[in-house]
């Protein structure tokens, strides 16, 4: 370990910065866009008929395409931070990334489209493309991102696995785990936002989803920190990620039982604290490879990491008065979006289809 600290190669101080800016963007995607997920997979599951889907559909009807900007703005920052970070991620996993860009497309579509015609089966089509195009991105970034736990194979330069390498057992349980985390989110915000029966569906739903969500937030933890320490010539942070760890287990555990009481605000505020504290935790690991396997024997100035994918310090450091200046003004607007609609709705709020005339 001694050693390790000794040869670390010098980050600067700028590519560790926006390495945490960016780490903080796709928080904010998970947390917000998580149950953005969990709520469109559960409308073929909570939803009984056209007004209980409706009422799930609009717990997140304003503010579903204002989450997804988090992604459009984590990748951004990628290209414009770590331009060698991106395009090795991009070009080499296009195949995962189109499968993401689909589930996109398709909850995009079934939002916007759903309302246009009365016809149950068309409607009962695009809840499916809502169920479908959110549980793709939800398994994607899953085992994508337990892949770079991992570590992706490549040539100091690019990936250069197999598609079909990516799903290994560790992968597919990082999939499981987050499609599963999402569903106790999204019924968490369903239960948080409704009144009556759905309501009551989304508690049910979620206390016994959360179980299984706990046991495999435990077993995708216990993996990680045990098989895939967070300790690399970058640095050891071993123990950091075991506390990030063992914090999302205890705060699953706790959203499950504030769920099963009816508590809904603090089962939906522990279910978003899970899934922050297990980011970070990822987060911490791939700090310096940015999710590479790394090759030691070469000098860490001629493989991808943190060093050699960052942008200069000039580009660094006008995007940080960029950040500063337009950041805070984002998040006060989407802090005042969700205010203003934060009340419950339930079936009642529905009105009645009105026959168009002959």
């Amino acid at each position: 370990m001694l050693h390790l600290l000794e040869s670390a190669p010098q980050v600067p101080v700028l590519a560790t910065v926006w390495f945490c800016l960016v780490a903080v963007l796709w928080l904010g995607y998970f947390f917000l866009e998580g149950f953005d997920y969990g709520v469109a997979m559960l409308i073929p599951v909570l939803g009984k008929n056209d007004k209980d889907k409706r009422v799930i559909v609009n717990t997140i009807g304003p503010v579903w395409d204002g989450n997804e900007v988090w992604l459009l703005t984590a990748g951004g920052a990628m290209f414009a931070a770590f331009p060698g970070w991106y395009a090795s991620l991009f070009s080499g996993l296009y195949l995962p990334l189109l499968l993401v860009l689909v589930g996109l497309i398709l909850r995009g579509v079934a939002f916007e489209y759903r309302s246009k015609h009365p016809d149950t089966r068309y409607r009962n089509m695009l809840d499916w493309f809502a169920t479908i195009g959110s549980f793709l991105p939800s398994l994607v970034f899953g085992v994508g991102f337990a892949n770079f736990i991992i570590g992706l194979a490549n040539d100091n330069l690019l990936w250069n696995g197999s598609f079909w390498g990516l799903f290994g057992p560790f992968a597919l349980l990082g999939g499981v785990m987050l499609v599963t985390l999402f569903l106790v989110h999204g019924s968490a915000f369903i239960a948080l936002k409704t009144k009556y029966e759905i309501h009551e569906r989304a508690e049910a739903f979620g206390g016994k989803a959360g179980i299984v969500a706990t046991v495999l937030v435990a077993a995708f933890v216990l993996c990680q920190n045990i098989f895939y320490p967070a300790n690399s010539e970058f640095g050891d942070f071993t123990v950091a990620a075991w506390i990030c760890g063992i914090l999302a287990i205890v705060c699953i555990a706790g959203a499950t039982l504030m769920i099963r009481k009816g508590r809904d605000g603090w089962g939906f505020i522990l279910t978003g604290a899970t899934i922050l504290t297990l980011f970070i935790g990822i987060f911490i690991k791939l700090y310096g490879n940015l999710g590479f396997a790394q090759d030691t024997t070469v000098a860490a100035t001629e493989r991808l990491n943190i060093i050699t994918a960052a942008s200069s310090e000039t580009t660094l450091t006008i995007m940080m008065w960029a950040a500063i200046i337009f950041v805070p003004i984002v998040l006060a607007y989407q802090c005042w979006s969700y205010w203003v609609f934060h009340r419950r709705i339930s079936t009642k709020n529905i009105p009645d289809e009105v026959e168009p005339a002959a």
